[in-house]
């Protein structure tokens, strides 16, 4: 098992997940990241398919300089009724110019016979003609066999056959492909053992989809049954339900059975490499995805957060660190004390017990009021921060006004003017945005830049809304949920009122303080007690900036 591999299909096959569409610098910046991850082969894509992944393997030669992986060009076998040497995608294939070509060929007969519409002989033909093409150009070749444990079921015979030839005729690999997706784990081992007793030399490799939701399990379940190569997508990206999760694949094997088909201090890095493909695609993260969710070392049971204080291991299934994540506490109105002292301490800060006390009775007075703190951990701080008698330094909120004009059908903009207290500063701001948060958020920034220039490291990744009693009508309460990033953390921030736009504000500015607070940001007259206890604040828009001097004598 020492020599288990892991093989990438995030820049092809994950991509074909919907809501997806990468770039080429997009690919060229996750498959960075995938080396640094230290997986070992990159399916990059399918060249002379798409103009897109020609080019991503032109600019991959000069731009990528890999450490660990070894980038792979995909593609199908020959045509049928055609010579190897005139298929241009065989030729596309070569001029991509990568050490390891991967081809895909039917190795179920109904495919055979219904869509390609020739018969299984010329299908052998396809397949052992194709890979002994590439391997005559110096290419090494991996063989996918494409729907291959539906082809098992239906003609077994066949199926091997495909994959016979593709060995015979030089083929490293030979990666069986539950195409569909519908195959269980208990049937994935039983035909791998059967394929290694019947092709005793083959190296195996297998590739699973999730229609079933048993991807992971299968891939497992493939690795103990002799399986070498582990093909999947980070994050579960994919066709349909998506792709085997790499991210649950690779701790799943370094640290449940002691397979290090990466590092420890590679693994180290992939909850953040997760969460940083996640911003690059577009597509949020899943907080609560294994090992690497936000959500996925995340305890809010009083039972639990007494008993981790105690013994982390008691309620952990593996050390957060190992996959670069970490333990976090939510806080609800059924807390109990322990919760709230152990999410006090994650933020580094004591509480006494009247205090601890006096933060839970808040905590449940806001909560009958429509706010939902562990959905707002940075909320959370500032709430036990201000209960323990801070407020915050950076700014005062003197007023802020929003207008919202409708030009033409479709065509709506927002203009918000931001007048706040920086230091002695007081400063005037006014900006636009396509609706009134949005101008908000930056004239707020507008304000701050010049005193917090970290402000330009804060980014809104999320903004949700909820009305909490929906028989009051155009009347009624919100609730508004914001996530903020760093590019390293996440944190949420939440507002409550009947008006949209101070729900808004107040979770605009929970969050913008919350990042000034992790980012080391200093007031401009720090060493003033008087600014330090500045009234608390909101977020705004930018565009025209005016500075008025009012220090006090």
């Amino acid at each position: 098992m020492a020599g288990i591999e892991i093989y990438d299909t995030t820049l092809r096959d994950g991509s074909q997940q919907e809501g997806i569409s990468l770039s080429v610098s997009d690919k060229l910046r996750i498959a960075g990241l995938l080396d640094e991850l230290g997986v070992g082969y990159i399916e990059g894509g399918w060249p002379g398919a798409l103009p897109k992944d020609d080019e991503f393997f032109r600019r991959a030669r000069s731009e990528l300089n890999l450490s660990t992986a070894t980038l792979v060009a995909f593609g199908s076998t020959r045509r049928p009724r055609m010579e190897a040497s005139k298929d241009p995608q065989l030729r596309a294939l070569l001029d991509a110019e990568t050490e390891v070509i991967c081809i895909v060929g039917k190795a179920w007969d109904y495919h055979v016979t219904e869509a390609l519409r020739t018969d299984l002989d010329e299908a052998l033909r396809m397949v052992g003609e194709s890979v002994e093409y590439l391997r005559r150009h110096g290419r090494r070749v991996f063989f996918d066999a494409e729907h291959f444990f539906d082809g098992y079921r239906s003609d077994p015979d066949f199926a091997l056959a495909v994959g016979r030839v593709a060995l015979e005729a030089g083929a490293e690999r030979l990666v069986l492909c539950d195409t569909n997706g519908g195959t269980l784990p208990h049937e994935i081992s039983e035909v791998v053992r059967q394929v290694r007793t019947t092709l005793a030399d083959a190296e195996l490799g297998v590739h699973f989809h999730n229609d079933a939701g048993c991807a992971v399990a299968s891939s497992l379940e493939a690795v103990r049954a002799g399986a070498r190569q582990i093909q999947g997508c980070v994050n579960g990206y994919g066709e349909r339900t998506g792709n085997a999760d790499l991210c649950t694949i690779i701790p799943d094997l370094v640290l449940k059975m002691g397979i290090p088909v990466v590092d420890e201090a590679r693994l180290g890095r992939l909850a953040p490499i997760s969460h940083h493909i996640a911003e690059v695609v577009n597509i949020a993260p899943d907080a609560h995805r294994p090992y690497v969710g936000v959500s996925a070392f995340t305890h809010k049971a009083g039972l639990h957060t007494s008993a981790l204080a105690r013994r982390p291991d008691a309620y952990e299934h593996a050390p957060p660190h190992k996959v670069g994540n970490r333990t976090r506490m939510v806080v609800s109105e059924q807390a109990g004390r322990a919760s709230i002292v152990a999410k006090a301490a994650e933020l580094g800060l004591d509480l006494d017990d009247d205090t601890a006390r006096a933060v839970l009775e808040r905590v449940k007075d806001l909560e009958f009021a429509g706010y939902h703190f562990e959905a707002a951990d940075g909320s959370l701080e500032l709430l036990i921060r201000r209960v323990r008698g801070w407020s915050q330094p950076y700014f005062r909120l003197e007023s802020f006004r929003v207008f919202t004009e409708r030009r033409e059908p479709g065509s709506v903009s927002a203009e918000a003017t931001v007048k706040v207290h920086v230091g002695s500063d007081r400063v005037v701001t006014t900006g636009e945005g396509v609706g009134p948060v949005h101008a908000l958020d930056q004239a707020l920034r507008a304000a701050l830049r010049g005193a917090y220039p970290e402000i330009d490291d804060l980014r809104l990744t999320d903004y949700r809304v909820r009305v909490l009693d929906s028989s009051d009508g155009t009347g009624a309460k919100v609730r508004v949920l914001l996530e903020t990033s760093d590019h390293r953390d996440s944190w949420g921030t939440i507002g409550v009122h009947e008006n949209i736009i101070e729900a808004s504000w107040e979770a605009l500015v929970d969050g913008v303080v919350v990042g000034l607070l992790r980012l080391g940001a200093v007031p401009p007259d720090a060493a003033s007690s008087e600014n330090r206890q500045a009234l608390t604040t909101t977020p705004g828009s930018s565009s025209t900036n005016t500075v008025q001097s009012s220090r006090r004598s």
